[in-house]
């Protein structure tokens, strides 16, 4: 890859402004950089006194196509009255290019990161999951990517294969147990499971709430894939407490939607690529100084022996039996 796909040289302030005026919106405040590392994301006040949110994607990430249709996605949810971040239509279009860049507008949205800290909100949690998840399996994506073995963890293992990053004196150790466990990740039966449209990156960090109302943001990873992959990343601690909290979740959940149950079998292989996933897209992102600020701890060898253990831990996992639910 270029490395343009790496970063965001040529968006300087002059640019960024010059962007956001073509849309015919003039920013009467400064650009606030919001916490985001794929792409660019700012907040900015402007003349009509409103606050919007003006977002830029990383240059070769997603096609064209791919990201109208997370823009239709997101839409289609608010318009059966689903509370999420969708951009806004401007000129007849959500999508917008300015020298070299596409980017959207959205109209700014308050609120902070849920924090599910008792089981009721885990249920209003998965009642929202399940509303969402209820408008989702109506249709499917046509150019969105599918999870799959290949992409979350052939593909990454080729990327951390060829990475200078992981420590010569951990990388022994390192491969001899990720290989194990990519080998037997290669066996999740992905294909004996429904696939539907998914928020993808469906974890607390994307969900805001205010005043009662929980809005799912950041669909930039939404894809095809199994209903279970939104849903087990709100799982937290021991097993027993994990069985608990998905309890709490799925009796939430299926007030508006059904679940099956049988994808409890892949919450385990989901979480193992997810963690090699991780480990890669750090990987490839970190020609980037905003990933390098962000994730010093990454290229420390301390970080590396953490994730060997992480690994030994997560191909254990593997040998359990999968949660199930106590109703």
């Amino acid at each position: 890859m270029s490395q343009r796909d790496f970063a965001f040289q040529g968006l300087d302030p002059d640019t960024l402004i010059k962007a956001i005026e073509a849309l015919g919106f003039y920013p009467t405040s400064g650009l606030l950089a919001l916490n985001s590392y794929e792409n660019r994301v700012y907040q900015f006040v402007a003349d009509d006194n409103q606050r919007y949110v003006v977002k830029f994607y990383r240059p070769g990430r997603w096609s064209h196509e791919q990201i109208v249709e997370e823009h239709l996605f997101t839409q289609e949810l608010l318009e059966h009255e689903i509370p999420v971040a969708a951009p806004l239509t401007l000129n007849g279009k959500t999508l917008h290019d300015f020298q070299g860049y596409s980017y959207c507008l959205f109209p700014s949205i308050g609120g902070r990161a849920f924090e599910p800290d008792n089981l009721d909100q885990l249920e209003r949690l998965g009642r929202q999951i399940g509303r969402l998840h209820s408008v989702a399996r109506s249709d499917d994506f046509n150019y969105r990517e599918h999870i799959s073995y290949q992409l979350f963890v052939q593909q990454a293992r080729q990327e951390l294969a060829v990475t200078e990053l992981v420590p010569e004196a951990i990388k022994t150790a390192f491969f001899a147990i990720l290989d194990p466990l990519a080998q037997r990740l290669k066996a999740t039966p992905l294909d004996e499971f429904p696939f539907q449209r998914l928020h993808g990156d469906c974890h607390i960090g994307n969900i805001l709430t205010w005043n009662d109302q929980l809005t799912f943001v950041d669909f930039d990873d939404c894809r095809m894939g199994p209903a279970i992959q939104d849903l087990w990343m709100m799982l937290n601690g021991p097993r027993a407490e994990q069985t608990i909290q998905l309890d709490a979740l799925i009796e939430g959940y299926e007030e508006f939607c059904s679940f099956d149950k049988s994808q409890l079998m892949l919450i385990e292989p989901l979480r193992g690529f997810r963690i090699i996933q991780y480990m890669a897209w750090l990987s490839k992102r970190w020609q980037d100084s905003a990933f390098q600020r962000a994730f010093p701890w990454f290229a420390e060898e301390r970080y590396w022996e953490q994730q060997v253990l992480a690994l030994k831990e997560q191909l254990a996992a593997l040998d359990e039996q999968p949660l199930k639910l106590g109703f």
